[in-house]
């Protein structure tokens, strides 16, 4: 077998690591915390605003759209993390399935995700704290405050958030989970706060006109599939969720309850904050904000709750930051197991958690996030999570053809359509991403066959063990 088409075994795959393997220790509330903890974020509280300047009220239907492929992305998941329930995801199901270098290829825009969503979120609530902070008299230097590109040293809460979040991964998976399941109540009580408060000012008037933009198309930047395009992101998370499958107690049932329930409830949500913002507030009022929900309850006449859900939104931002670390380290793990990354990033500490991998994240990301301005950079991440999810979708429709009698705890119905929208989504959605991004996203990929060719090829002990 060409070494591009060298595939795991799915029966190997579950039974081996046995001396390595992490400790089960989630059951479903787990892991549908660690879904929803890790899709709402900032994208809902800012990308409202940014989608809404580009469809106008018709972000609604982008909502749609956007939490349609991620659905569907989510089915396809289930269906595949509950047959091969081990560390990798994306990653360990191309490995499986469409061999190595498909394989690495989705190893590595795993890496580009997840290390750009942990560092540039970390960033963010960096600047939430510093204004906390100053609010109460207490002035952060600015030299300690950013990176060099904003005329600082380092951008120290950033890494030092990052250190708190990575501590905790390394006291055990289920306590760090039972700590964000906290959070993440806080942060959905913020939301249905907003709720309450925007929808006695509803008006059916700021519907009209309802798409002023047009539809738009793969390559226009502007309407209902530039704002989707956008939105999609403020949806991804859930596969961090199959990250987790080696961890989970009961893997052929809590993960499709926790990937396709975070799904469905932060969908449900969206598409209810997003009508409720746009009946209180003309689009045109809150489209610039990079805060609009929180403006929306200022002119309302909520100051004093725009900045409650402010500080609740900070509290439980480091949510987003636990579940992407998390992820990020099991997709290292798995790719260490694996030889196409140095093994000694396999070790499992005492307590049943990847210990060595799990600081190497927190450094890359921290050095990342402490040192380089990410605002454009971020947007690469989109592009590597576009990748995965199409991979998902092909793995599903192939293995569905290649073992049809294969046994499978969850189906995803109608897994035809649910396949080709998962892939042909993505791909649209990628066509509508900035000339920037896209070539970005190549850059990174011709770096990263650089890496395969130059190493990982030869050190696979996949390809090891064929040799043999």
């Amino acid at each position: 077998m060409a070494f591009w088409n060298r595939r795991r075994s799915i029966d190997a795959m579950i039974a081996g690591h046995e001396g390595e393997r992490l400790k089960a220790t989630l059951s479903w509330p787990h892991l549908l915390a660690l879904g929803v903890g890790a899709i709402v974020g900032t994208g809902i509280l800012t990308l409202i605003g940014v989608g809404a300047g580009l469809a106008g009220p018709a972000v609604l239907v982008s909502f749609g759209l956007a939490g349609l492929v991620c659905l569907c992305a989510a089915l396809a998941y289930a269906e595949l993390s509950t047959m091969m329930p081990a560390a990798g995801s994306a990653y360990a199901y191309s490995y499986a399935v469409l061999g190595e270098l498909a394989a690495w290829v989705i190893g590595w825009s795993l890496i580009l995700e997840y290390s750009l969503v942990v560092s540039a979120v970390a960033v963010g609530w960096s600047g939430y704290a510093v204004g906390f902070l100053s609010g109460l008299g207490i002035d952060v230097p600015l030299a300690l405050a950013a990176g060099p590109h904003a005329g600082g040293i380092v951008n120290l809460p950033a890494v030092a958030i990052i250190g708190v979040v990575t501590g905790l991964l390394l006291l055990g998976t289920r306590e760090s989970a039972t700590l964000n399941a906290v959070l993440v109540v806080i942060k959905i009580a913020a939301l249905v706060a907003f709720v309450a408060l925007a929808l006695p000012h509803f008006e059916q008037a700021h519907f009209t006109p309802f798409m002023p933009n047009g539809f738009g198309a793969p390559f226009v930047q502007t309407g209902v599939m530039a704002a989707a395009a956008i939105i999609f992101f403020a949806f991804y998370g859930f596969d961090a969720i199959s990250t987790a499958a080696e961890e989970t107690k009961k893997p052929e049932r809590d993960l499709a309850i926790g990937i396709v329930g975070s799904m469905l409830i932060c969908t449900v949500l969206y598409m209810v904050v997003a009508a409720v913002a746009i009946g209180a507030r003309p689009v045109a009022d809150f489209a610039d904000s990079p805060e609009p929900l929180a403006l929306i309850l200022r002119q309302i006449g909520q100051g004093g709750w725009a900045q409650v859900i402010a500080a609740a939104a900070v509290i439980a931002l480091p949510t987003v930051l636990l579940a992407f670390l998390f992820g990020q380290s099991r997709i290292f793990l798995g790719m260490a197991r694996d030889g196409l990354l140095p093994r000694r990033l396999a070790k499992v500490s005492s307590r049943g958690v990847p210990a060595v991998v799990t600081v190497f994240t927190a450094v890359i990301v921290a050095i990342l996030a402490g040192l380089l301005p990410l605002d454009e950079l971020a947007s690469l991440a989109n592009a590597g999570t576009l990748a995965a999810f199409c991979a998902v979708g092909v793995c599903l429709a192939v293995l569905r053809l290649r073992e049809p009698g294969r046994k499978r705890m969850f189906k995803a119905p109608l897994w035809p359509l649910v396949s080709v929208v998962a892939v042909v989504g993505c791909i649209v959605f990628f066509l509508s991403l900035k000339t920037v991004t896209q070539v970005g996203f190549l850059v990174w990929n011709a770096l990263g066959l650089v890496v395969y060719f130059g190493w990982s090829m030869w050190h696979s002990r996949l390809g090891q063990d064929l040799e043999a």
